[in-house]
């Protein structure tokens, strides 16, 4: 499995016990939709490295409990702290022309229904808060706040976000 076939599903972000139980930070919008997870990679000095989940327990705020097969000890954890986990693109249910996930949009020219061709996105930005779209036009980076309403259209085949910003916010970073 290579990083391209794959997207970043989170981190291991700390020890969980003693017994080789680590902390998986998923970087997700809906961690509820990977409570049965069975594996998933870990990369690991570049390579990614399949584990698979002996149990999985979502905790608050995007944490989850896990145990993995092979993973007993303090020091077996250990070699895996603070390391990315990925799983393949291939296992995410294909979208319409209004919805993406955060990752295949990065590179797509943004599209705004009053300013026009706005720039190329950078970033997905996703505070729970206020999540925003980091487009970049040459120099000028323009961070667009993700409201209802926003994407039009996604076009995937022409590598495009069309969207429909609020009133004067394009122009402001423009001017």
């Amino acid at each position: 499995m290579q990083h391209s076939d794959c997207f970043q599903l989170g981190y291991i972000a700390k020890l969980h016990g003693y017994k080789g139980e680590v902390s998986l930070f998923l970087d997700v919008t809906n961690p509820e939709d990977y409570r049965t997870l069975d594996a998933f990679f870990i990369d690991i000095n570049g390579q990614l490295t399949p584990f698979f989940v002996k149990s999985f327990v979502l905790k608050n705020k995007g944490f989850a409990a896990v145990k993995l097969e092979g993973v007993d000890s303090e020091n077996d954890a250990k070699v895996i702290l603070r390391k990315s986990c990925y799983l393949p693109i291939s296992i995410l249910p294909e979208l319409d022309d209004k919805h993406f996930y955060d990752h295949e949009i990065i590179g797509f020219k943004l599209i705004d229904t009053r300013f026009g061709e706005t720039g190329i996105i950078e970033q997905v930005i996703d505070n729970s808060v206020n999540p925003l779209l980091l487009v970049m036009n040459g120099d000028k980076e323009i961070l667009i706040p993700f409201i209802d309403g926003l994407v039009q259209k996604v076009d995937r085949k022409a590598k495009t976000l069309h969207v429909t910003s609020p009133e004067g916010l394009i122009e402001m970073y423009m001017g």
